[in-house]
């Protein structure tokens, strides 16, 4: 599946301490890479963390899934792409990883994200000002 035109992109490189002994990056820190993406997917939508908290509610990750393709390895320059794909319920967040270096997919996966009150007690729908911020 391609992402959609709403989708966002961050572009890094990769720092010579994410990599192991081959220069390969290690596994986990893909997720580190998806993290970023979220971030910036959803301040694009005007819910950095102090406006979801001044709002009455936390968002807390809980899963996450990487099908890894091809290897990032030190000094590649790749791009992080992510949208939503859910959105009521929990908020499923789609990201593929793309090797800019090698023009290959090195990796995609999603990540759900549930909201809380700010005693930790989920909520069984969306807040509806996250729902309106989150609408393409």
């Amino acid at each position: 599946m391609r992402p959609p035109d709403h989708a966002i992109s961050i572009d890094l490189e990769v720092p010579f301490h994410d990599v192991d002994a081959m220069k390969i990056v290690w596994h986990g820190h893909y997720l580190k890479y998806v993290e970023l993406a979220r971030t910036a997917l959803l301040r694009s939508r005007g819910l950095d963390v102090d406006s979801v908290v001044a709002g009455g509610y936390a968002m807390m990750v809980t899963e996450s899934r990487c099908r890894h393709s091809y290897p990032l390895r030190y000094g590649d320059k790749f791009r992080v792409i992510a949208w939503c794909a859910e959105t009521h319920n929990r908020i499923r967040i789609k990201y593929e990883i793309r090797n800019l270096t090698e023009n290959r997919r090195s990796a995609r996966g999603h990540t759900v994200l549930v909201t809380t009150d700010l005693d930790g007690n989920m909520q069984y729908e969306t807040p509806a000002f996250i729902l309106t911020a989150l609408q393409d």
